[in-house]
């Protein structure tokens, strides 16, 4: 999507949406009380013509008035087999003013994604067919030198490959064929024109939505980017809240992989507020010297107790803030309030303690710390900091109990080997996913973000494969995408075929699932 068509979808009052259901898009970046048409079918489940879609668009314009904005949302680029000329007679006969915004076409995106490259020095000329199209000449098309793309479903595709061979396009022609373009469950085949009815009569089925007939398919071994990430096609699970997860999935989706995030506690509040209601007071009074925060967790439930009584970042005025790591210490920045102390090392107590001050008489004039935690959280910073010389206010600032179990095709996927990896970022999600899921599979890479929680993990009986060189969520998702990258270089160096881990599981129980 441009730039320009989703600054239009966070203005748009009405998103008439296409063929193919778009809501996921339009309630990412729309306003929340956008309203969606559907002008893919109608009320009974039938194709609307491009006709009846044109009326559906007018009659919306018409419902916002002169001033309200209209987004209709097409697949791909507008121009390309979807109806858009009748939709612009439409508007201008009804003297309704548009713009037409230009996206990404599957003509283009398709090929680029499978790793053939549509033009080249030896490409003559560019077609693309709508299989969908009545009657073609295909005599027009038999030139080897011509890149061909052909769009549409796969008996469409198939029959019109049969139709170009006939024509007379040679039988050698290479050709590429690709499924769910542009995903992570992409698909392509190379093969060629006099071979490729084999490949739609292979046990697998294929259901193949684009067909490009070009010299360039034999470009696709060191063009192809895509299918060649390090994770790609993988189905990864995360058992981490939804507010905790989203850099991990946007770093997993960077490398070819899907996530599923599956929480394994929830954060509540304290059984009783006192406790905060008294170090917050005493924070605002100056009892503390320091205050140190160990996680996301502890910033939002603060934050939180703050509005509550009607104060804000400015109340940490003269107190020195301690935060465990970056992604505690971002938080933290987004509050307004940029933390004194952060490790350079390791993002843990025992990281945070190694560069804490030890409690000077001389140079500090309060020797209390304020730790807002979990209820249950460690002893070992508390233990440490006593032992320098600090008075510690060890305070219950949220609980952390196990989240309810997750579906039962969840669970199923799980110990059924479905999932390729998991993603362990505690000791708790390690304990939790096991008791409200059961264990992971033996195929699946289990991936732990530091040493505690991979000893967590061994004590559960799963095979850790993946120890992230720092604590951090994203270093954990780098270190899984190594991992892959030397799964890759294996197969390829005993001469097999790269597969996923759930690829590995017996054959029983990828049948029985």
């Amino acid at each position: 999507m441009t730039l320009r068509g989703r600054d239009l979808l966070a203005a748009a009052d009405v998103v008439v949406t296409d063929r193919i259901a778009r809501d996921d898009v339009v309630l990412e970046h729309a306003r929340p009380d956008v309203e969606i048409i559907d002008a893919g079918h109608g009320e009974q489940g039938q194709e609307l013509t491009h006709a009846v879609r044109a009326k559906l668009v007018v009659k919306a314009a018409k419902s916002v008035g002169p001033n309200g904005l209209v987004v209709r949302l097409m697949d791909g680029d507008p121009a390309t087999f979807n109806g858009l000329v009748e939709e612009v007679r439409a508007c201008r006969k009804a003297g309704i003013t548009f713009d037409v915004v230009p996206g990404v076409s599957a003509l283009t995106a398709g090929p680029t994604y499978a790793g053939v490259p549509l033009t080249s020095k030896s490409t003559g000329a560019v077609h693309v067919v709508g299989v969908d199209r009545s009657s073609v000449d295909w005599s027009a098309y038999t030139a080897d030198g011509d890149t061909l793309v052909l769009l549409g479903g796969t008996d469409g595709v198939r029959t019109a490959l049969a139709a170009l061979l006939a024509a007379g396009r040679p039988a050698e022609s290479l050709v590429a064929l690709s499924a769910n373009g542009t995903t992570v469950r992409q698909s392509s085949v190379a093969t060629t024109l006099g071979a490729v009815d084999s490949v739609f009569a292979g046990k697998e089925p294929l259901e193949v939505s684009l067909a490009v007939v070009s010299p360039n398919v034999g470009l696709r071994e060191e063009f192809s980017w895509f299918e060649n990430k390090p994770l790609f096609g993988w189905k990864v699970l995360v058992p981490r809240t939804q507010a905790q997860a989203g850099p991990m999935v946007d770093r997993l989706a960077s490398y070819g992989a899907t996530a599923d995030v599956v929480p394994t506690i929830s954060v509540e509040p304290p059984r009783t507020p006192q406790q905060m209601e008294k170090a917050v007071k005493g924070l605002v009074t100056g009892r503390y010297e320091w205050i140190g925060f160990t996680s996301v967790n502890a910033v939002r439930a603060v934050r939180e107790r703050f509005e509550e009584f009607g104060l804000d970042a400015r109340a940490f005025a003269g107190l020195k803030v301690a935060a465990v790591g970056g992604v505690t210490a971002d938080a933290l920045r987004e509050w307004g309030i940029n933390p004194d102390l952060v490790p350079t090392g390791e993002h843990s107590a025992a990281g945070l303690l190694e560069v804490w001050p030890e409690f000077d008489e001389v140079l500090d004039p309060i020797n209390r710390v304020l730790l807002p935690r979990a209820d249950i959280a460690t002893e070992t910073l508390v233990a440490g900091l006593r032992e320098m010389g600090w008075e510690v206010d060890d305070v219950t600032a949220y609980r952390t109990v196990r989240a309810a179990p997750p579906a039962a095709s969840i669970r199923d996927a799980i110990k059924g080997g479905d999932y390729d990896a998991v993603l362990f970022t505690s000791s708790s999600t390690v304990r939790n996913l096991v008791g409200i899921a059961g264990k992971p599979h033996a195929a699946t890479v289990v991936a732990c973000i530091g040493p505690a929680t991979a000893k967590t993990a061994q004590e559960h009986g799963l095979r850790v494969d993946v120890l992230a060189p720092e604590a951090s969520a994203l270093s954990l998702v780098d270190a899984l995408a190594g991992h892959g990258v030397g799964l890759a270089v294996a197969a390829a160096e005993a001469g097999q075929p790269v597969q996923r881990p759930s690829d590995k599981r017996p054959a029983s129980r990828r049948r029985a699932r």
